[in-house]
This record gives C-alpha cells, sequence and structure tokens, in this order.
C-alpha cells in the first residue's frame, strides 16, 4: 500500500490519505443514509457521520501513536485507507511491556470513545433526533472498532497483545511473532468461511455485502500472515548466514610495476570486468587498490613510464565486512555502499573476496530450497539490485529496529569491518 498525500501534521506526525479511503468514504455514506431517511438533509447528515467515523479511527492511531512517542519511538505517519487506518512506526518498543502498552492503547481509545457516546446518545437524542441517531451510531461502531481490532492475530491489535503477552511469558519475541500470526491465519480462514456462508445464504443485500466484507477482510489476514511468515524466514537465514556464505570474487590482483599503458589496455580488452576492483599485491602484502583516476589524470604519452604503483589508493577506501559476520550486516553496509559491492576481509585481516546483491539472495534463496534463473541474476548484478525485488533490505532494518538480534542471543558486537567504514549496531 502507498502512503497517499499528506493532509495535515498532527503534533508532527503527517496525517496521509491513501486514495481508497475514498471509496470507504463513499460506501459508508451510503450506508449511513438510511439512518436520516425521513431527513431533507439525510445525505448530509450520513456524510458528517462518516468523517466522524474516521475521526474516530483518527483517535484510534493517536493513541498507538502517543503511546510509542511515550517511549521515545518516533511515528513516521499515520495513513487513512480502505480497510481503516494504520500508523507506522521507527521500531517496534524493545521490551515486551512496552509492545504491550502501544498494542493496547488504540482498542482502548475506541472503547473510551464507544462508552462515552453510548453514555451521551440518550441525551442527544432529546436534543435532536437525528443528533441523537449519529451518535448512538458511532458508539456502536467505536465498540464495534475497539472489539474487533482485540481478536487475537496478526495484523489485528489483539495479535500484537498476543504477541507481546507471549514474548513476556516465554522471553522470546520471535516465539510471540510466531504464535500470533499462527492465530492470525486461524481468524482469517474462519472469516473467509463465515463470509463465504453468509454471502451464499442471505437474502438481503445489507448481509450480502457483510458477507463480502467478511471474505476481503479474510483475504487481508491471509496476506498479512503470508507476508509474516516469509519475513520470518528471511529473518532466520539472514541471523544463520555467514557473509562467507554469499562471497564471491569481483576483484582482480596486480602487481604494483604494471604499466599504466598495461592497466589501460586491460580496461580495453575486458569490458565486461569493468566494474571489477583491482587490487594490488607484492610479494604476498597487499598494498592497495587502483582506479581509472591516473589514466584519466595523466597524459597518454606517460602511461608508459608510470607505474600503478605510484598510484594507488589505500584499501580501507573500500567499504569492507569480516567474512564471519552474519549476513543481515552485509545487507545494512551495501544500503549504504556505492558501488554496492564489499570487500570480504577474512580472519587474518586479507581480501578474500566480494559480496554484492545478486550473490546475497541467491545464498538466502538457497538456502530456503530456491534456485533462480543464471539470467535473473545477471540481470540484477547489471542493476546492482536484488533479484525478483527481494526486501532483504525491509527485513534486515525490521530485524534491527525491533531488536530481534537480541531475541536470538545474537545481540550484535561490532560489524566486523575496517574500522574507518564501520558502522555498529550497538
Amino acid at each position: 500500500m502507498g502512503e497517499g498525500f499528506q493532509l495535515l501534521r498532527i503534533r508532527g506526525i503527517p496525517l496521509r490519505i491513501h486514495p481508497s479511503w475514498f471509496v470507504i468514504l463513499g460506501l459508508a455514506t451510503w450506508q449511513f443514509q438510511g439512518l436520516f431517511s425521513q431527513e431533507p438533509l439525510r445525505w448530509l447528515l450520513a456524510l458528517a457521520t462518516a468523517l466522524l467515523l474516521f475521526l474516530s479511527v483518527l483517535l484510534h492511531e493517536l493513541g498507538h501513536s502517543l503511546a510509542a512517542i511515550a517511549q521515545g519511538i518516533k511515528v513516521r505517519s499515520i495513513t487513512l485507507f480502505f480497510l481503516g487506518g494504520v500508523a507506522s512506526i521507527e521500531r517496534e518498543s524493545t521490551t515486551a511491556r512496552g509492545a504491550l502498552i502501544v498494542a493496547a492503547a488504540g482498542p482502548l481509545v475506541s472503547l473510551l470513545l464507544a462508552a462515552g457516546l453510548m453514555g451521551a446518545s440518550h441525551g442527544a437524542t432529546h436534543l435532536s433526533p437525528p443528533l441523537g441517531a449519529m451518535v448512538s451510531q458511532l458508539g456502536k461502531l467505536n465498540l464495534v472498532l475497539g472489539l474487533f481490532n482485540l481478536l487475537p492475530g496478526l495484523p489485528l491489535d489483539g495479535g500484537l497483545i498476543l504477541k507481546a503477552l507471549v514474548w513476556q511469558w516465554t522471553g522470546s519475541q520471535r516465539r510471540g511473532v510466531q504464535v500470533a500470526t499462527a492465530s492470525g491465519l486461524l481468524l482469517s480462514l474462519m472469516a473467509i468461511g463465515l463470509g463465504t456462508v453468509v454471502l451464499l445464504r442471505s437474502g438481503s443485500d445489507g448481509g450480502r455485502a457483510g458477507g463480502v466484507w467478511l471474505i476481503m477482510l479474510g483475504w487481508f489476514g491471509v496476506g498479512a500472515a503470508r507476508n509474516q511468515t516469509q519475513s520470518q524466514a528471511l529473518q532466520s537465514v539472514l541471523r544463520d548466514l555467514k557473509v562467507r556464505d554469499g562471497a564471491r570474487r569481483r576483484y582482480r590482483v596486480l602487481d604494483p610495476s604494471t604499466s599504466l599503458r598495461q592497466l589501460s589496455r586491460l580496461r580495453l580488452a575486458d569490458p565486461e570486468g569493468l566494474a571489477d576492483w583491482l587490487l594490488v599485491c607484492e610479494a604476498g602484502r597487499w598494498r592497495g587498490l587502483i582506479d581509472d583516476a591516473p589514466l584519466q589524470s595523466l597524459p597518454v604519452q606517460r602511461w608508459d613510464d608510470e607505474r600503478i604503483g605510484d598510484h594507488l589508493r589505500p584499501l580501507a577506501d573500500i567499504p569492507s565486512i569480516r567474512d564471519d559476520a552474519p549476513l543481515w550486516q552485509a545487507v545494512l553496509q551495501l544500503e549504504a555502499a556505492s558501488p554496492p559491492r564489499l570487500l570480504v576481509i577474512s580472519a587474518a585481516g586479507l581480501p578474500c573476496g566480494t559480496i554484492e546483491r545478486p550473490e546475497l539472495a541467491e545464498a538466502v534463496l538457497a538456502k530456503l530450497g530456491v534456485r533462480l534463473p543464471e539470467p535473473l541474476l545477471e540481470a540484477a548484478r547489471r542493476q546492482g539490485t536484488y533479484p525478483m525485488g527481494l526486501p532483504l533490505a525491509a527485513v534486515a532494518e525490521g530485524m534491527v529496529a525491533s531488536a530481534r538480534l537480541v531475541d536470538s542471543g545474537a545481540k550484535p558486537k561490532g560489524n566486523g569491518l575496517v574500522p574507518r567504514h564501520g558502522q555498529g549496531l550497538d
């Protein structure tokens, strides 16, 4: 789902409207006009009721957001869309108690709104029957919103609460996610089944619409459960594999006595290797890196006399990573590297390979039992991307943000890079 366009800011939080929101706004307005069938302005009253309903959804998401902000967690945005609203936060809470507070804050707001509105409906009816109908309907809908979100399955708030409780009981956040995902999948399948029965047996348009709505919610839940399961599998592989498992060799080794003329011929003779790093080694000692800068800055007449050993850059200029570092660290480092390639360093501190996105993705998928055709890998290599748009960067960032590395017992002690380029996660 895209983020839509920004409408305004609330306490610094961008409020975004997804285009699909206008669809559900129209459907809700059409549904609510039946409450005011005797009123001359029933469509205007119905629109006002629909807007107030989404104001309730916004307050629900603000409950989550303010609970997150109280824990020092940045809220990126709140987006209203077809199925309601979603608050995008920078990271999850690092404790089960904090995660529970953030998850429960939204339903609590909805239930408090329901209590207040239903309690005020009698007085509102005395003032104006249409106002009373509106207040009563909003109270009931907030009650449904609060109770529905408490269903114990991801991606609902109840699933997040279940995850936090299992995390608290077992000490494992990963186990909490697994339990909540399984529960969410079961609820989604039940919703699809119930919606199908209602759709086939209902004799009214309202009943059939309710059946379709249940089926849509169920399919949304099944998709969310599938995405969560895939993300869990990718996280597990990125934790278990080491950089050496995805390393290849995209560099050549030259002697420092090589002339610039020979360097030029090497480049011209092998255009496919233009992206390869050229490392310089002398008598078993790594001297540095040579690039095309001398060819570009010196006249052609000097190329025969000049040696590449006089124009070296230090190896520390290349973004590097230890071969025994977990693969998720390479994913994060590749996002900052330009070009997206890392020099792999052995335990002895010597170059032993390189790692790029296609090779890294190939190692991950091979661990999962998936083999990619070579043309697909070649296309990804030319573009410097992960094949098939594999979201490894988002998965690795999510692992760090949600503190799952701590949960797995693999709290980073540094990233194993050459110090000049280290970006530790401690």
